[in-house]
């Protein structure tokens, strides 16, 4: 068998039943001579030597866990344990380990508790013979049954007898009355012992034992034995916390004497795993599994007999709903819920969809609504809770529900619009409760999740639900505080309350969140958010936060910009040249200065990504109208890049524009011609077009009578109101742009807030075929090489020149 070496720890059980790391080394599996077997070897990584040396016995019970670690006992107490640095080496030992016993690498233990060959050597032996021998259970023998408890634990063998002995003549009820004997006599050692017992016992991991010790008469007793840990100076007092400061409220009175003692046992267990028993190591983790499970059966026999009572859940709803209902047992029935959808999580799928499709029937929802607005923050609280737990089962479910409210209830009541409310005015410093608001609106948001093959228009219904009913609920502290009052259609009390909203850390926080929503919906929501931001100013709006003095939520609306030009989308494009947003954006890098930072890192990403997918539009805009303001910065080549774009695409409209005006003086022979076309199969044909009238026409032979020409041109179509290109005494020609008054004004860098919509239009007066100024560039070699000269010769970051 071919050695397989990988990295692993080895550990060994000492007597504290605490793991001792024995070294690092590579383990290997070959058959050793010595002791006539296939056996595990490890040497050290450090100098060689050998760590490890056990054969793979073939009726030795190895142990896999956690995927890395296999564990075993080659003596009566001397336990090993092997700690793999990847799954991938734990695996092919296992196999190793499996193949010699003849065992399925499926399994995770590859010895029974009992094998077979100790079931026939039983089957001969007197019925209890092969059960461990318990000492009489006696006050001075309680020493004696805590060593044989604590020795048994490495085997699993021996767990299974000790459990089957300790079962046998009512062992533990015994051991439990010694409990009280002890602490009559104040008998410190004895309730140390009796610690070391009841611990021992809950780790042989046996539901059988379980079932005497938490039952009615003996659960306080095992409470009142573990309060005397060794370790401790003082015993705890979990009994005097369990019988008088936890108390178990019926909100509606209980009449099912079972259900209500599987409660108090299941909180009481409960309580013995968390609080009482120490945390498992690694190794021990498997120990408890059995308390684990019995804890989860519990809950779901609870779940399911609390569901089954009808009487019971519909007087819930009832005095849930009640307006004459006090708010301190409304506050108890919201907490009911909110344990009871907690159980539900441990049911399998098919019943947890029963269970919510029961409460949905029984009018979870519309009792949601009603508690969310109230003042109570504990309320609140709890109802939050259950309603990420109808989210995360059904957003679906949610969604149909509050789609039928506007038919019955107005627009700042209904059930997003109240959960929106509870996001925004979250009293909670850090916004604990907001962002676990908003993360449930993003989910019912999602179109991912509302593809459900049962309604395929549920997409297109809910958005426009949303966007009509909730969307200026959510932006109002957005706009709040920048909208005209006047011009103000939005009259909800919400918006009144945020328009004196503190420039404080919790606002900047809240509006932090609010624009992660917005983007999100910039990203999923193609058509809704972009006909809102247009229809609203929303960007302008957003941009102002660039001045805010907490530079998260600057940085907040420069992703938003950011998200809306990643769309690449000419209608976005248009709104931000027609608004001259970029402006924001530049005065807040120039005010920036020399600082290297993540606000300063992002502005420059935005423009570079402008200039890598070679967004035409708003090239231009940022030449015409910010260069001077940009030309200054060195320490990037971003800046001079989009003027080399720019400048390109101006000297390609030349060219294609006078191609055009003189077709008969850039006629080609036939062999130019032949030259072109066999191009054409190679480069692109607007290019190709391009190239050639460079190649067959310097700009220095273009008449200078154009001008002229255009003049009179102007002249004969006086009624047309576009700017066209005009010649500069250079001989190139210089691009204006037409939109608005409003718009005009931010060629000097101001701010249009009047503008109405408009296009960057670049249109010479031609009786054929006009020639817009949306046109392909083409990317020259010579500018790499300008580029990495201007690279050469830039000084450091300086601070803003002037704009």
């Amino acid at each position: 068998m071919s050695d397989t070496r990988r990295r692993v720890k080895v550990y060994t059980l000492n007597e504290d039943r605490q793991w001792d790391d024995r070294g690092t080394g590579h383990v290997s599996s070959t058959f050793v001579e010595r002791l006539k077997g296939i056996s595990l070897l490890v040497r050290a990584e450090s100098d060689g030597s050998l760590l490890l040396e056990s054969k793979i016995s073939p009726n030795t019970a190895y142990q896999k866990q956690q995927d890395t670690l296999i564990v075993w006992s080659e003596a009566e107490n001397y336990d090993l344990a092997l700690s793999f640095q990847e799954k991938a080496g734990c695996d092919e030992i296992w196999e190793k380990i499996c193949q010699v016993q003849g065992k399925d690498p499926a399994l995770e233990i590859t010895q029974d508790p009992i094998d077979e060959s100790e079931e026939e050597r039983f089957e001969e032996m007197p019925e209890t013979s092969h059960l461990v021998e318990l000492p009489p259970c006696e006050l001075a023998r309680l020493e004696e049954i805590a060593d044989l408890v604590t020795s048994v634990l490495s085997s699993p063998i021996r767990r299974e007898k000790l459990a089957l002995a300790l079962m046998s003549e009512g062992y533990m009820k015994k051991l439990l009355q010694l409990f009280q004997v002890c602490e009559d006599l104040d008998n410190r050692e004895g309730l140390h012992h009796l610690y070391e017992i009841v611990r021992g016992v809950l780790f042989l991991n046996k539901a059988a034992l379980f079932e005497v010790m938490f039952s009615d008469d003996c659960i306080m007793d095992v409470v009142g034995c573990l309060e005397y840990d060794p370790a401790l100076v003082q015993p705890k007092r979990h009994r005097e916390f369990l019988t008088k400061t936890a108390k178990f409220k019926e909100v509606i009175p209980i009449t099912d004497s079972e259900l209500r003692q599987k409660i108090h046992q299941t909180y009481r267990v409960q309580y013995i795993q968390d609080i009482i028993l120490p945390t498992p190591s690694v190794f021990e983790e498997n120990f408890l599994s059995t308390l684990t499970s019995f804890i989860f059966f519990n809950k779901v026999e609870i779940v399911s007999m609390l569901q089954e009572d009808e009487k019971f859940l519909t007087e819930v709803f009832a005095q849930l709903t009640d307006e004459a209902t006090e708010d301190g047992k409304r506050r108890e029935l919201v907490n009911f819920f909110k344990e009871f959808c907690a159980f539900s999580q441990t049911l399998q799928p098919q019943n947890r969809d029963a269970f919510f499709k029961t409460l949905a029937n029984l009018g979870i929802l519309p009792a949601l609504e009603i508690v969310m607005g109230m003042d109570d923050l504990q309320v609140r609280a709890a109802a939050t809770d259950i309603f990420s737990y109808l989210v995360e089962f059904s957003p679906s479910m949610v969604r149909e529900f509050v789609m039928q409210e506007p038919q019955q209830t107005d627009d700042d009541v209904l059930l997003i619009n109240v959960v929106i409310k509870q996001m925004i005015c979250d009293s909670d410093p850090e916004l604990g409760g907001a962002v676990q608001l908003m993360g449930l609106l993003r989910t019912l948001i999602d179109p991912e999740n509302m593809l459900t093959p049962t309604n395929k228009t549920e997409k297109t219904e809910f958005l426009s639900f949303f966007y009509k009913y909730c969307m200026q609920v959510l932006t109002a502290p957005l706009l709040a505080n920048t909208v005209d009052e006047k011009k103000s259609k939005v009259s909800l009390p919400i918006v009144n309350a945020c328009r004196c909203l503190p420039d404080n850390f919790q606002t900047a926080q809240l509006l932090a969140l609010i624009l992660e929503l917005l983007t999100f919906c910039v990203e999923h929501h193609t058509y809704h958010i972009k006909t809102y931001i247009m229809n609203k100013d929303l960007l302008r709006r957003i941009l102002v936060l660039m001045n805010s003095k907490h530079t998260f939520l600057a940085l907040c609306a420069l992703r938003f910009m950011r998200r809306i030009i990643g769309q690449k989308d000419e209608y976005y494009n248009r709104y931000i040249i027609k608004g001259n947003l970029f402006e924001p954006v530049i005065n807040t890098l120039l005010d920036n200065g020399t600082r290297y930072n993540l606000l300063n890192s992002a502005i420059i990403e935005l423009f570079e990504f402008i200039k890598v997918e070679d967004v035409k539009s708003l090239i231009a805009h940022i030449i015409d109208n910010y260069y001077k303001a940009l030309e200054s910065i060195e320490y990037v080549q971003t800046f001079k890049g989009l003027k080399g774009r720019y400048e390109q695409e101006k000297d390609r409209q030349t060219l294609r524009l006078n191609s055009l005006l003189y077709p008969s003086r850039y006629r080609r022979d036939a062999r130019t011609l032949d030259e072109d076309e066999e191009m054409w199969f190679h480069e692109d044909e607007d290019d190709d077009e391009g190239e050639a009238v460079e190649k067959s026409r310097p700009e220095e032979e273009f008449p200078e009578s154009y001008g002229k020409y255009m003049e009179a041109k102007k002249v004969k179509e006086s009624d047309d109101k576009e700017n066209f290109p005009t010649q500069t005494p250079t001989g190139s020609f210089k691009f204006t742009f037409s939109h608005s008054a409003g718009a005009a004004n931010g060629a000097n860098g101001k701010p249009a807030s009047d503008a109405t919509p408009g296009t960057l239009v670049v249109k010479p007066h031609l009786p054929a075929t006009p020639v817009t100024a949306m046109v392909g560039l083409v990317d020259y070699p010579d500018d790499e090489d300008e580029e990495e000269e201007d690279e050469e010769q830039s000084p450091r970051k300086r601070p803003r020149l002037g704009s």
